[in-house]
């Protein structure tokens, strides 16, 4: 599946150093760097409804992280998936009466459109969850043939059984063990499990936390044929799949919200470690929720603010990045109208301050540009490098061409 297009990224003199990354597992920060390149997962879209305020934080928050990381001269390797498959798509679908592949093409050519407008940088491999279904089925059969996983009879499937992972199982078996990166307690998992796709009360499950890995086919929804049986992936093997396909095992950093902690990065681990013998990510990385009207942004709840939107209406996609990154990438905040003009006047600050080649004061660009690094190696502190930025064009600079170079570079804005 393509992506879209890569924005340009200037160079800057010197060097910056590996960054520090909050890790959910450790509850701590943890080096995010494991060799000369940088390996990174964020989960990606189940396109019914892209893309809102809480999308676009996250997939900045692991822009500006790789940006940092070219910045202190890795490479970068970054994947991502999109769920093109999956209940809440089908119920979109079936709701508005339109067809489910339509409905995803129309959502992703969305989203592309949107991560290009944000200069958010492309994955090099962008992998529907439809384009490798024959993996996905294999490793099942693999994690059957292992004892991991098991069937459960299903009386309304001609296929017969659903195939659910054996969590118990798998953590006596390999590096995993369920609840190790989510740090949870039983009842907030089955509560959790419950809000976000489980099935705890299915019958016939050993644990009510262990999760689907295949769904048999059932009449009037799409399948495929497997060496599982005729049906379609459950949530988090996907991801682990394509994960360990395109970035192979224990890579740098496992990406995305707040609300995947568990179950899905708690599971898609585990569906790993199975698999592979080996941890899935040395860093797990998660962003705050964005809320809108005082509840978290969700499409369930309707409360969108959508990218696509904003920028119809003609809101500059540069104020709307800034807008985001005027909040810490692991913070919860809400999404205001006041927030979006702060930026916009900080935009027209910074252009206007800026502009041109000639010196503006005596300020040294190259200590900004270190204190701009400074601030982003540690945990990603945006607002911190956005205040560090706002004082040296207060002040003057002695090269407004290298500041406006470091602030397209590292925080995507190109003055």
């Amino acid at each position: 599946m393509k992506a879209w297009s890569r924005p340009e990224i200037p160079s800057l003199p010197g060097l910056s150093s590996a960054p520090c990354l909050y890790d959910t597992a450790t509850r701590g920060l943890v080096e995010a760097h494991t060799g000369d390149t940088a390996r990174i997962y964020v989960c990606g879209i189940t396109p019914y409804d892209a893309t809102h305020m809480g999308h676009a934080a996250t997939y900045l928050a692991y822009d500006t992280l790789q940006r940092v990381w070219l910045d202190a001269g890795l490479e970068v390797h970054f994947a991502q998936n999109v769920t093109d498959i999956d209940d809440p798509l089908l119920e979109r679908a079936a709701a508005t009466g339109v067809d489910w592949q339509e409905l995803a093409a129309s959502q992703v050519d969305l989203f592309r459109g949107d991560m290009e407008a944000l200069s958010i940088l492309p994955p090099e491999d962008y992998v529907a969850v439809t384009e490798v279904l024959d993996e996905i089925a294999e490793a099942v059969r693999r994690l059957l043939a292992a004892g991991v996983a098991y069937e459960v009879p299903t009386p309304e499937s001609p296929a017969g059984s659903d195939i659910y992972f054996d969590s118990a199982l798998a953590a006596k078996a390999g590096p995993w063990k369920l609840g190790e990166i989510s740090n949870l307690d039983q009842a907030t998992m089955l509560q959790l499990f419950a809000e976000r796709g489980g099935d705890p009360d299915r019958a016939g499950k050993r644990d009510a936390r262990d999760p689907l890995l295949w769904r048999a086919a059932r009449d009037g929804e799409p399948s495929w044929d497997s060496p599982v049986g005729a049906g379609r992936p459950g949530w988090h093997i996907e991801c682990s799949v394509i994960a360990l396909m395109e970035l192979g095992r224990d890579f740098t950093v496992q990406g995305g919200g707040s609300d995947l902690v568990f179950p899905h990065h708690e599971m898609s681990a585990g569906h790993a470690a199975a698999l592979s013998g080996h941890p899935l990510a040395k860093v797990y990385s998660h962003t705050g929720m964005v809320a809108y009207q005082g509840e978290k942004m969700s499409k369930s709840l309707g409360n969108l603010v959508l990218v696509s939107k904003l920028l119809a209406a003609g809101v500059d996609a540069r104020a709307i990045r800034l807008t985001l990154l005027a909040h810490h990438y692991r913070s919860d905040w809400e999404w205001t109208d006041e927030a979006l003009e702060t930026a916009e006047d900080r935009l027209s600050t910074w252009s206007s301050r800026l502009a041109g080649d000639a010196e503006t004061g005596a300020g040294s660009a190259r200590d900004v540009l270190a204190a701009v690094r400074e601030s982003l190696r540690i945990d990603l502190d945006t607002p911190k490098a956005l205040a560090v930025i706002d004082s040296a064009v207060a002040l003057g600079v002695d090269d407004p061409a290298l500041l406006r170079r470091a602030v397209s570079a590292l925080l995507g804005v190109n003055l």
